[in-house]
């Protein structure tokens, strides 16, 4: 395969992708909810944790030094030093559990979007060291739509599928004149303005007619 087919497969993919993704209708309450609870509970008990240590080993050096001990970061004034570092820990804390929100977001949507998701947690896991967020960029980039319902039957079908597997309906329909994926009660083409109809969308097929009653004939 050429550069040039091998490009245009991929810009055809991707053009897919986005088209399939229109049909996507979620909430971002919905999205927050992929996130296990399990992992939401850990967060949260190492934050306190992080909390309460660093406030117990402060006091504790500065009641138990003789003389007594300096309070980090400002010596002179404990309280002030206390809500300081409060402070400092919840900024550190945030985007770090924001991190393993996010990956753990991706687990689970993989999951449900039929894609590989031990694969992509990896992935986003050997990225996030020297790149940053380029493995959530790439996932997010790639991803796959989500099951939709037949538009004919209302079963549940993936979005790699090109035909309903319970009642064959055509969940591809393109374009007679431009050869490009349409919505299957699209009028017209967004592409070229080309009217569309069940008889002249390709990988449709119009309803056989019926065979005239001859019986009288007989």
């Amino acid at each position: 395969m050429s550069d040039f087919q091998a490009s245009s497969t991929f810009n055809e993919k991707m053009r897919r992708i986005r088209f399939r993704r229109t049909r996507e209708k979620t909430r971002f309450r919905d999205e927050l909810r992929l996130i296990p609870r399990w992992l939401v509970v850990t967060v949260i008990v190492l934050f306190i944790a992080a909390q309460v240590g660093f406030f117990i080993a402060n006091i504790s050096e500065h009641a138990m030094s003789s003389p007594p001990g300096q309070i980090v970061p400002y010596p002179n004034d404990p309280a002030l030093s206390i809500v300081a570092m409060a402070a400092l820990i919840m900024v550190v804390s945030i985007p770090v559990s924001a991190y393993f929100f996010l990956v753990g977001y991706i687990n689970r949507d993989a999951k449900r979007r039929g894609m590989n998701s031990t694969l992509w947690t990896l992935l986003v896991l050997v990225l996030s060291p020297a790149w940053l967020f380029l493995g959530f960029f790439i996932y997010f980039l790639m991803r796959e739509p989500l099951p939709y319902n037949c538009p004919q039957c209302g079963t549940t079908v993936g979005a790699r599928f090109n035909y309903c597997p319970n009642c064959k309906c055509n969940l591809r329909p393109s374009c007679p004149q431009c050869k490009r994926e349409v919505a299957e009660l699209d009028k017209f083409c967004p592409y070229c303005a080309t009217e569309l109809n069940a008889a002249n969308v390709s990988g449709t097929t119009a309803p056989p007619p019926t065979p005239p009653d001859i019986r009288g004939v007989l």
